[in-house]
């Protein structure tokens, strides 16, 4: 089932595009990946969609929502720059924001205690939030974002600003969020959306590109590649491989040869066979498949 029906959102500014004509759904119990490059138009999406941003055109829609009712019922968000009151303690701050979200202080003030629980960070909610790590302002963030229970989650670039240890420990909780929650979070580091989203939204230049689950995408773009190292004269090496009907791509990366192939059994057999009669010096032969980095570098280069 679709929580939120996304169509024709387009915004401009002075004229030109950030975000063109995006039309997509999500669906209840996903974590999905709004992934882009930067600038890619990944924040301005999710600030229309969090209200925050008027659409130049275009539509959002939420399931069960009124014709105008209020987005904020059904969304939680938590920008890429949080700012907290860093003298409140995290308890005091998410009671506040309860509040803020129209619920009793009774009702803020259970919930409140439920999701410092929820996102581990129970044992330092009567410590002031100035205090707190930046792992665990991340984890505070998102506790304020859930505490009205909204259908979605919305996370603009959660762990940008993190150093490796908050970094694990908010992409670890996401982990555990999405069993119960419909997530979605924009990034540009492919290793975390592959890490914890189901789905994926590629954006470039104010455009969605790609969408799908991860694995239908690799199937979709699915190429074999071979990587082959040389002692000396890569070049040389190069010019020749680019001649076998076998090969359909080649060039030069890091000083080794990358090769997409459209037979892997032909291009290596054609491969170690001429390799073996000319005597190449050759240190490395290895065969991959389409990861998610070959994905996003093929479609945003068309």
């Amino acid at each position: 089932m679709a929580i939120i029906k996304v169509d024709h959102l387009t915004k401009t500014f002075d004229g030109k595009y950030a975000v063109a004509d995006l039309s997509f759904e999500l669906s209840a119990g996903k974590c999905v990946a709004l992934l882009g490059p930067n600038g890619a138009g990944k924040t301005t999406t999710i600030r229309m969609l969090s209200g925050l941003l008027k659409p130049s055109n275009g539509t959002i829609s939420f399931e069960g929502m009124k014709e105008g009712g209020d987005i904020r019922e059904h969304i939680g968000y938590l920008p890429q720059y949080p700012v907290f009151h860093s003298w409140m303690t995290g308890t005091e701050f998410l009671v506040y924001v309860g509040q803020l979200a129209n619920l009793t202080k009774q009702q803020a003030s259970e919930l409140a205690q439920k999701y410092l629980e929820r996102v581990g960070i129970a044992d330092a909610k009567n410590q002031r939030i100035g205090k707190y790590s930046g792992g665990m302002k991340q984890r505070l963030g998102i506790a304020q974002a859930m505490i009205h229970t909204p259908q979605l989650l919305m996370l603009d670039e959660p762990v940008s600003s993190l150093d490796p240890i908050g970094r694990r420990e908010v992409l670890t909780l996401m982990e555990e969020l999405k069993e119960t929650t419909t997530i979605l979070f924009s990034t540009h580091i492919l290793s975390d959306a592959e890490e914890v989203s189901d789905d994926l939204l590629l954006m470039h230049q104010g455009e969605i590109v790609e969408s799908g689950s991860i694995d239908g995408l690799r199937n979709k773009h699915q190429t074999t590649k071979i990587h082959l190292a040389f002692r000396e004269n890569v070049d040389t090496y190069l010019t020749k491989l680019r001649e076998i009907p076998s090969i359909s791509e080649a060039h030069l990366e890091r000083n080794e040869i990358q090769l997409a192939v459209s037979n892997i059994d032909h291009a290596r057999t054609d491969i170690l066979q001429i390799a073996s009669q000319e005597n190449w010096p050759l240190t490395k032969f290895e065969v991959s498949r389409t990861t998610l980095e070959d994905l996003f570098m093929k479609v945003v280069k068309r």
